[in-house]
């Protein structure tokens, strides 16, 4: 079934243990060749069309199911985790930099970020979760990323302002 394919990320949400932590693993190299790619821009696009296609899937995969949100379904951490990069990206295309530039610290950092957002379910997190429905499935995560991506630019312009 396709939603099932989408919804678990080409089965990477049934890899054993911790499968939102592996669907944000998997989301990183798959940015990283869209940036280099399209930069920004199709990173964007991407990532709209990701959710599209996510919160279908969930729905498909859901209904009528009492688990609104199974734990195999990772295609929102791969949103959430794209948007936890968005400033990464932006900064990098609107400077005009190298589009396969690999500013490490910000990914690990807004890896570390969304994951500690989208587990501890802050604020608008955790009213996305609580709604049960594959709206918030996706939700949850474009919170969560939102969150961490906010991080990420706050802390790299401190960090510019600091260190340059």
């Amino acid at each position: 079934m396709i939603a099932r394919h989408i919804a678990s990320v080409a089965g990477i949400g049934f890899l054993p243990k911790a499968p939102g932590t592996w669907g944000s693993l998997i989301a990183l190299p798959a940015f990283y060749v869209l940036h280099g790619v399209g930069q920004f821009p199709l990173v964007l696009i991407a990532t709209v069309a990701v959710f599209l296609l996510g919160w279908w899937a969930t729905r498909e995969v859901t209904a009528a199911q009492a688990d609104h949100d199974p734990g195999w379904i990772v295609v929102d951490e791969v949103v959430g985790q794209w948007i936890a990069l968005f400033s990464l990206s932006f900064g990098l295309w609107w400077m005009g930099f190298d589009s396969w530039g690999f500013p490490w610290p910000g990914y690990v950092l807004g890896f570390a970020l969304f994951r500690l957002f989208d587990i501890t379910k802050p604020w608008l997190v955790g009213w996305a979760d609580r709604r049960g429905d594959p709206l918030g499935v996706m939700l949850d995560d474009v919170f969560a990323g939102i969150m961490a991506g906010l991080t990420v630019a706050f802390l790299g312009a401190l960090a510019h302002v600091v260190f340059v």
